[in-house]
């Protein structure tokens, strides 16, 4: 695999504490990114987004075939695990009543790319030129716009733009988003919270991420511009980009990780 990967989670300049996590790996056969927005009181949400992220990366982190005819059921049954797991504690911990989180990951191999989706955490592609939105928000108001009630950008300003429909915790069992499809050398792809998106319009994005820069200095002008924009939640992003093989070292340069969360 030859990818340039950059990963970042801000605490934003409104909340007290972070409930977004991230998961960024990479070995010889695929890469796996996660981001996951937790929600709930007393910190109930830093520790369902934990729980999500340790549960998928570990249940996923044998997973190097993107084309084994078992692929999509273990990243399916990877969001469940999650999902019941969270669902249990709320159910044996008074305090962690009502917590959840969303959960968008990707497995990227040379070829391929696998996504498992549930809430409105999203995942973007770049390519030719052009940026497209490969997961669906599970909240109410993309079911608006289905409907044909809102416009996109009408949706991202509605005050109900943080009610999501579907996450890990919510019930018992979840219907997890999983699909596929192919990678190209030069494909970027964006893993974002809604404390991202829902502070940059599209358009900035694209700009952005169509940029020559390095993923770490993409990642840093995205969050520093959502918190210029009043930073109303956590921010996370995650950008990767596919390399050709023959990439000199110093465009394959990783940037280290961080903590999975920034206090303020």
């Amino acid at each position: 695999m030859h990818l340039a990967v950059a990963a970042r989670t801000d605490v934003g300049r409104v909340r007290k504490g972070n409930e977004d996590s991230l998961h960024a790996s990479a070995n010889e056969y695929r890469g796996l990114f996660i981001v996951a927005d937790g929600m709930g009181g007393h910190a109930a949400g830093e520790v369902a987004s934990e729980m999500s992220v340790d549960i998928v990366s570990h249940d996923l982190s044998d997973l190097n075939d993107l084309d084994a005819p078992d692929a999509h059921a273990r990243v399916a049954r990877a969001l469940r695990d999650a999902n019941r797991a969270v669902y249990e504690r709320t159910r044996t911990e008074r305090d962690k009543l009502g917590m959840g989180s969303t959960v968008s990951a990707l497995l990227l191999s040379e070829d391929r790319y696998i996504v498992g989706h549930v809430g409105d955490s999203r995942i973007y592609i770049v390519r030719d030129g052009q940026m497209h939105q490969l997961t669906k928000d599970h909240s109410l108001v993309q079911e608006q716009v289905d409907a044909g009630l809102l416009t996109p950008e009408q949706a991202r300003r509605h005050p109900q733009s943080n009610v999501i429909t579907r996450c890990v915790g919510m019930a018992d069992d979840i219907e997890p988003d999983v699909f596929s499809g192919d990678v190209r050398i030069g494909d970027t792809f964006l893993l974002a919270s809604d404390g991202l998106t829902g502070m940059i319009d599209d358009r900035r994005i694209q700009q952005l991420l169509l940029s020559r820069a390095k993923p770490e200095r993409i990642v840093d002008a995205l969050i520093q511009e959502a918190n210029m924009n009043g930073g109303n939640d956590n921010i996370t992003a995650v950008v990767v980009r596919v390399l050709a093989p023959g990439a000199t070292p110093t465009d394959r340069d990783v940037t280290p990780i961080p903590p999975a969360r920034t206090h303020g």
